[in-house]
């Protein structure tokens, strides 16, 4: 499917970490001609602003004030082919991806004031459709009403090994059991938050990709782009 003048569609993706959500939602954008949003980002950059201005996310007050100083964007970087986090005007994408954030990030973004600002900025960016987002909560809160939506899965140990491997890359003296370790507490906090939950949606099509590649994960979902837009 080349990027041709398609019905525009809201594509939404969910499920756990490391199951490859952010590929696929790339893979798909790319191809369709559509814009990725990558909502993980934004409460990662919600939470290095907080640590890096020890916001205490605990006091009500302080976060109403805080989010009242953040300001988040998408930049398209042409060379390296995707779009990028800004936070106040500072280029991100790199430090979000730490282990430091990836610890806090679950905590931080099931604060509600939190969700309800992020959300907010994620259906605005939605309104003139043709885009794909991945996160936890997209197809079941975000986007209840989108035309596609994918809910992504894998084996538990293949989620921590892929994890791992990218981890690695910057942090050599990272341990597979602290990765083990902050994958499950992220899974249980995702899981059992009060505001926005993950859970998949009840129209959402399961795609588990533990035995298959990239490419074939991509073929499964540009199947059900297809359908979906019929």
């Amino acid at each position: 499917m080349a990027k041709t003048a398609l019905k525009p569609i809201i594509i939404t993706i969910d499920g756990w970490s490391s199951c490859g959500k952010s590929t696929l939602a790339r893979q798909l954008a790319k191809k369709l001609g559509y814009i990725y949003i990558d909502s993980g980002a934004m409460y990662r950059a919600i939470t290095l602003y907080f640590l890096r201005n020890h916001v205490d996310w605990t006091a009500p007050e302080e976060v109403h004030e805080a989010l009242g100083d953040i300001e988040l964007e998408f930049r398209f970087n042409e060379k390296a082919e995707k779009s990028e986090m800004f936070l106040n005007g500072e280029n991100v994408e790199f430090v979000i991806r730490d282990l430091v954030v990836a610890e806090k990030v679950s905590e931080i973004a099931a604060i509600r004031e939190v969700r309800e600002f992020a959300v907010a900025q994620q259906r605005r960016m939605g309104k003139k459709k043709g885009i794909v987002m991945d996160g936890r909560d997209i197809g079941t809160v975000v986007f209840p009403k989108a035309e596609l939506k994918i809910f992504m899965t894998a084996d538990n140990a293949i989620r921590v090994e892929r994890r791992f491997r990218e981890l690695f890359d910057k942090n050599p003296n990272i341990t597979i059991e602290e990765v083990k370790n902050n994958l499950e507490m992220r899974d249980y906090i995702d899981s059992n938050r009060e505001v926005s939950p993950l859970r998949q949606a009840a129209d959402a099509r399961v795609l588990d990709n533990s035995s298959i590649t990239a490419e074939e994960q991509l073929k499964v979902a540009l199947g059900w782009v297809r359908e979906a837009i019929g």
